[in-house]
């Protein structure tokens, strides 16, 4: 160990002379951040594959203009803005987005769109058709749609509309209610309640047939679900918003499938057994336009099924079933292969996330990827050329590659740089947008060819790289942290990854205050090899300004397998504070650390992590910044709290021995608490209770509310506020320094 931190040190020690060298250079504000964003880099991004997958489509001046994916040329207008225009008004919708019909001749645009929560959202659909050339509006009925898609023929749209589920055919122009008993906080049909579209990522309930003569949805009866209230104040008399939101141990909606059968006009229930206490988190037709996979899982979600429902009768049976003793994560990697050849699935069965691929009677054919590393996601198949292409994890925990295995096993990586890797791939999967990033540049973006091979630069951020050299600016740097080697439950012994940025000036025989940047939650990393965004150029004025930044990766991040992440499993926190302390402690022996002034800094998962750090960590870390903190997992959501820890009622000292709102006491340091007071994920309760407790245990801190923000606390001013409040507590409890 003490050949490690040796190391370390002379590493600092000769970057900080480097840097010293160096000409005197621009310092960054928090208003270039925050209000002039400034560092901001180019991205390319509103990119849709046609269905040739040679060509791409992207909204330009107001238009949507084709491009070749092989030449990068222009091909063609393929909707003129000036064309957008309503029957009966005089002036053109602005085009933001779109959906396209199969056969490219309609389109849906939405317009007036609210947001309703993180995922949700409202709009005013139009329907334009190219070959009528008109522009007409999805329906004339009262309140706005959600939802709306095309059906595979291009001559229906089915969309949600308080609750209900509508179908309207295109050609006659009727409008059908299929669904009645839609209800606010009641009954949902067609989209998600609250606790599924946050955790389990959807909102798109109902999904089109192959052959577009049915349509499966969910219905959801959130009846017996508890609710929460939300206060919005700007008005004489606030407004307040009800919805359901399922704490930790309490009742779901019961969640049922049903098919609607265009020919017959009826619906039929699927039978997803008797229990209602589950979760159906997808639903996705097989190749067979009469068949539909159903994923049934537990309430404990250790237990996956997915069922084959026959959509006439509602019949269902079991092709594939798979427990974990610890958690099963939900993603959207199942892929049924054309011809009843089989399904794709990723799983953790054999300790990593990888590729399998499975026949139609549910018996293993062959595990397509395997290795001690994760794949992190898959992009789609080739059904042409069988393969799969897919993101991993495999150079090491912080990068990112892009590789395609086929159905035999066979791989081949496709992308070339050291870092980050993403793609966006064409509808054919001859083509793919690659965009790469690492810790110190920004994104760079190619147009590639399936072999990997890099056809043409579509956004080098050449300009960007250009100014950040006017400023003076500190590498962040990475190692691993081997002062507290851990041993994992399967025996695996592994060092946690952690990242820093030094002052540009850094002078090894001085002593410098620390922040810890934490976020530490189930899967989630900081600690990656990618481009940071605005949090990159904060960490680097607080660097120019004297302060350390680090961050480490505790046991229950991601991209090391399912032990790392899931050893947190029943005591969300334990673990996790430990790795957090071990490593403040290790930074308090570093000869250039001022051991007294460790700070930690953390938002949502994070903000819980910084609240325990400071309570159960108060003999290292002296000031904490919890941004929408969990306070107390007897608060939060149920598919997300009970994943990880069980219900409260099977579990109370897990939920309670690492609730910092149960540690208050401990509290010695400077703690400043914010939170937007109309979050509907963490609540502000979370916020008002610590406060009863903190005061109730006579201690004192800071604390700051933001009305009517969300868990993003963002919109107008807001985000300099927040970020000149958190710099200004720092530089005064770190440093010593009023601004």
């Amino acid at each position: 160990m003490k050949k490690f931190i040796i190391l370390f040190a002379i590493y600092f020690l000769g970057s900080g002379f480097m840097v010293n060298a160096q000409n005197s250079k621009k310092k960054i504000t928090l208003d270039e951040i925050w209000h002039q964003y400034k560092f901001y880099p180019k991205t390319v991004h509103g990119i849709n594959s046609l269905k040739n997958g040679n060509e791409f489509a992207i909204i330009k001046n107001g238009s949507l203009v084709v491009y070749d994916y092989k030449t990068g040329d222009s091909v063609g207008v393929l909707l003129d803005k000036d064309k957008l225009v309503p029957e009966g008004e005089d002036k053109p919708v602005r085009l933001s987005s779109y959906k396209i019909s199969e056969d490219g001749t309609k389109f849906l645009i939405p317009t007036q769109t609210e947001s309703i929560y993180r995922h949700s959202r409202k709009s005013v659909f139009y329907v334009y058709d190219k070959k009528t050339g008109k522009m007409t509006k999805l329906s004339d009925k009262k309140g706005k749609q959600r939802l709306a898609t095309f059906n595979p023929a291009g001559d229906k749209v089915a969309f949600v509309r308080d609750n209900n589920l509508f179908i309207k055919d295109l050609v006659s122009g009727e409008e059908k209610q299929i669904t009645t008993d839609g209800e606010k906080n009641k009954i949902i049909n067609g989209t998600c309640d609250w606790v599924y579209e946050e955790e389990f990522g959807f909102t798109k309930a109902f999904f089109w047939s192959p052959d577009g003569n049915k349509l499966a949805y969910y219905r959801f009866d959130e009846s017996r679900v508890k609710q929460y209230t939300l206060t919005f104040y700007g008005t004489l008399y606030p407004k307040l918003y009800t919805y359901k939101y399922p704490k930790a141990g309490e009742d779901n909606s019961i969640v049922d499938i049903y098919v609607y059968d265009m020919k017959t006009g009826k619906a039929r229930k699927m039978d997803t057994g008797e229990n209602t206490d589950i979760y159906i988190p997808r639903i996705k037709w097989t190749t067979d336009p009469n068949t539909l996979a159903i994923e049934r899982l537990n309430r404990l979600q250790n237990h996956l099924d997915i069922l084959l429902a026959n959509s006439s009768t509602g019949k269902t049976s079991t092709l594939y079933s798979e427990d974990d003793k610890y958690y099963i994560d939900i993603t959207d990697d199942l892929t049924f292969l054309p011809g009843k050849k089989g399904f794709l699935l990723t799983s953790e069965q054999d300790g990593y996330n990888h590729i399998y691929y499975y026949n139609m009677k549910g018996e293993l054919v062959k595990q397509l990827t395997s290795g001690d590393w994760d794949v992190m996601k898959v992009y789609g198949y080739d059904a042409k050329k069988g393969n799969v292409y897919y993101q991993s994890a495999e150079s090491s925990p912080i990068n990112r590659d892009i590789y395609v295995v086929n159905l035999k096993g066979k791989r081949k990586k496709l992308s070339g740089k050291l870092g980050t890797n993403d793609a966006n791939f064409s509808s054919n999967y001859k083509y793919y947008i690659n965009t790469f990033s690492d810790a110190n540049t920004p994104p760079y973006i190619t147009m590639n060819n399936n072999k990997g091979k890099e056809l043409r630069v579509l956004e080098d951020n050449k300009e960007f790289v250009k100014m950040m050299e006017e400023y003076d600016l500190s590498k962040k740097t990475f190692s691993s942290f081997t002062d507290s080697v851990i041993t994992l439950p399967d025996g695996k012994q592994i060092s946690l990854n952690t990242w820093q940025i030094l002052p540009p000036d850094f002078d090894s025989t001085k002593k410098y205050p620390v922040l810890l940047y934490i976020y530490g939650g189930p899967g989630v990393q900081t600690v990656t090899n990618s481009w940071g965004w605005s949090n990159y150029f904060w960490f680097q004025m607080l660097a120019e300004n004297g302060i350390i930044v680090v961050s480490v990766d505790n046991r229950g991040t991601g991209a090391r397998g399912s032990e790392f992440k899931k050893m947190t499993y029943l005591q969300l926190g334990k673990y996790e504070n430990i790795d957090h302390i071990a490593f403040a402690r290790y930074l308090s022996k570093l000869p250039y650390v001022d051991k007294d002034n460790i700070g930690v800094f953390g938002w949502s998962y994070g903000g819980f992590m910084s609240s325990l750090d400071i309570l159960k960590g108060a003999d290292w870390f002296s000031t904490a910044i919890a941004v929408a903190p969990v306070t107390n997992w007897r608060y939060y959501d149920n598919i997300y709290t009970e994943r990880f820890m069980r219900k409260p009622q099977d579990n109370p000292k897990g939920y309670d021995d690492n609730s910092p709102i149960n540690h208050v006491d401990k509290l010695k340091g400077h703690y400043l608490l914010i939170h937007g007071s109309a979050d509907d994920n963490v609540h502000f309760q979370n916020s008002m209770d610590m406060i009863t407790a903190l005061v109730n245990a006579n201690k004192q801190f800071k604390f700051f509310t933001y009305p009517n923000k969300n868990h993003g606390i963002y919109g107008g001013n807001t985000r300099y506020h927040l970020y000149k409040m958190m710099t200004d507590f720092l530089y005064k409890n770190l440093k010593g320094k009023e601004e």
